[in-house]
């Protein structure tokens, strides 16, 4: 390599010797990725059983007009499920399905809704939270370890909790607000159409914080001490070395963990499910498929539902990671 640097034209010894290098590394990027197939495939395997078929199905049964006591002998029907437009005769006529269903709309308005203010408040709480729990003072372990409590309880336990807290007649938190006075009278929260949604995305909020903080404290034990260090000596005020030393040295952690919550807020069943039954101003996708697939015995129409689901979900997420430029290839 020195008499290249110099000009001088390699030797047959020197070219060979760069040869077997080449071809050495050559051999151990096929090995390590003969190694990587080789436990990747059985996770690859059972992610086909147990999610990429019943995908599939779903999909099938959404072209169909399959019932609960009918799967078996479902026939395919074409996209009659996502619309259908019907003839009266003499020019009138009506668009039926799933794209035109106003139902399904509100329903994936309130997901929407729901997703980004809720994702929007735990990132901005969680990291704020995050940023406490790194600094130094006594009992921070106990402090940490107390902060992940509301994450660590059950969906369904966390719902009916605050259910209770909300109730109109008995709950706690008319008590409090009209003892304060906040309140003159007490207030149906997961009732009331003006507040029903704003319950969900309260206890969403107290839930699902302590992940968002936990991600964004991972990356924050991520950033080296000497940055700190060199700006402290420099006199850069916290607040400067906040947004423009670990704002963007944790930016890829806040975007991952965004696009974790974003995909549960997206899916959400269990808090509305059992917080807010059968409302329509709280009702989400995962809701309204649910419904037509067991309760109304409309399976083909939910298959529908869930496929477009699965669609909305798979979009956001693309837009997303192509707009936040996230690197999923570990790639620099």
């Amino acid at each position: 390599m020195a008499n290249v640097s110099l000009g001088v034209p390699p030797t047959a010894k020197a070219i060979a010797a760069e040869e077997q290098g080449a071809a050495g590394r050559s051999d151990l990027s096929r090995q390590r990725l003969k190694s990587a197939w080789l436990f990747l495939t059985p996770m690859l395997v059972v992610l086909a059983l147990v999610a990429g078929w019943p995908l599939l199905q779903t999909i099938w049964f959404s072209f169909t007009d399959a019932s609960l006591d009918n799967i078996a002998g479902a026939e395919f029907v074409g996209f009659r499920n996502y619309w259908e437009y019907v003839d009266y005769g003499d020019g009138e006529g009506e668009y039926f399905g799933l794209l035109f269903d106003p139902q399904w709309w509100n329903s994936v308005w309130n997901t929407v809704y729901y997703s980004v203010i809720s994702v929007s408040i735990e990132t901005v709480l969680g990291l704020v939270f995050a940023l406490v729990l790194n600094a130094e003072f006594k009992g921070r372990a106990l402090v940490r370890a107390a902060v992940l409590i509301p994450w660590a309880i059950p969906t369904i336990v966390s719902a009916k909790m605050w259910a209770w807290m909300m109730n109109d007649q008995f709950g706690i938190l008319n008590d409090m607000l009209m003892a304060i006075g906040v309140l003159s009278a007490p207030v149906a929260w997961t009732a009331t159409p003006e507040t029903a949604m704003w319950a969900v995305i309260i206890v969403d909020v107290w839930k699902t914080t302590p992940f968002m903080a936990l991600l964004i404290l991972a990356g924050l034990q991520m950033v080296p001490g000497d940055v700190y260090e060199a700006a402290k000596i420099d006199g850069v005020h916290p607040v400067k070395v906040f947004w423009k030393v670990t704002l963007p040295l944790i930016r890829p952690a806040i975007l991952v963990a965004v696009i974790f919550r974003a995909l549960d807020a997206l899916r959400v069943f269990d808090l509305i499910y059992v917080l807010t039954p059968n409302n329509t101003d709280t009702k989400t996708m995962s809701v309204f498929a649910q419904e037509n697939l067991f309760q109304f015995d409309k399976f083909a129409y939910g298959s529908a539902a869930s496929t477009l689901l699965f669609l909305v979900i798979a979009f956001i997420t693309l837009f997303y990671i192509k707009v936040a430029r996230l690197d999923l290839g570990g790639g620099r």
